[in-house]
């Protein structure tokens, strides 16, 4: 399958990476076109996918098309697309229905919101739980994400909080990465093991919660011994308001 990209920006770079990495697309088969044809075809060479140089081409040339361009260039890009080909959109905001809004009721359309740690094969994979793709078309996204992260599906008026924490999420928790790392380079750690150490952790962590279904809550309770030194840790971030912080930043992002 030739899977054709319109944009080539740092969330279609960590797709295609994961799937290189993961094996499961060969560089030949992916295609893009960008708006700074340079910049493709340098990461063309360096990756071995085909840099193109228009929108019809790409969509011409590929069985699947991937829309990651910045919202606003959505509209533009996909009318010249055209709908004949089936669609996977990461572009935020345009989910199933406003594509149809402008492409028509027969176009076949998926909104997928990936996250970035799809990269190294540990991503999440938001799709929209309305989709247009024909059954075989849906299997075929479904394995192609699933191949580096988890897919979640979900309805659309859910997607806005999903992405809040799994799209946004890895901001927050690289600021708690670099936040325990400074911690540990003040009380004399080298920064690249501090670095090691708070990534491996959250790593670790998560896959622990992943792997036995344990409420983080529990997790918690599992490290704190009765007037140990996690416990006095747990009450100066409660009091430094962590869980309101966290709450906050959700709250931002779906707000706005």
């Amino acid at each position: 399958m030739r899977i054709g990209f319109i944009g080539m920006g740092n969330m279609a770079r960590a797709i295609v990476e994961g799937w290189l990495r993961a094996g499961t697309v060969c560089a030949e088969d992916v295609g893009a076109v960008a708006k700074r044809f340079d910049r493709l075809n340098t990461y063309a060479r360096e990756t071995g996918i085909c840099a193109m140089h228009s929108v019809r081409e790409v969509a011409e040339w590929a069985d699947m098309i991937v829309i990651s361009v910045k919202p606003d260039a959505v509209e533009q890009v996909i009318v010249e697309c055209g709908c004949e080909k089936p669609i996977l959109s990461v572009a935020d905001g345009w989910t199933c229905e406003k594509y149809l809004s402008v492409l028509g009721k027969g176009a076949r359309v998926q909104h997928i919101l990936p996250n970035t740690p799809c990269r190294v094969g540990e991503g999440v994979m938001l799709f929209e739980e309305k989709n247009t793709l024909l059954p075989d078309e849906r299997t075929a996204a479904e394995r192609l994400f699933g191949a580096i992260g988890a897919v979640e599906t979900l309805p659309a008026e859910k997607m806005g909080a999903a992405t809040a924490i799994a799209g946004c999420g890895p901001a927050f928790l690289a600021m708690a990465i670099e936040a325990l790392a400074d911690a540990g380079v003040k009380y004399g750690l080298p920064r690249a093991a501090a670095y090691r150490l708070a990534s491996q952790t959250l790593v670790g962590t998560g896959r622990l919660q992943l792997e036995t279904n344990l409420h983080p809550g529990e997790i918690k309770d599992q490290v704190c011994s009765p007037g140990g030194s996690t416990i006095r840790g747990v009450e100066a971030l409660e009091n430094e308001g962590l869980r309101r912080a966290l709450i906050a930043a959700v709250k931002a992002v779906v707000e706005g």
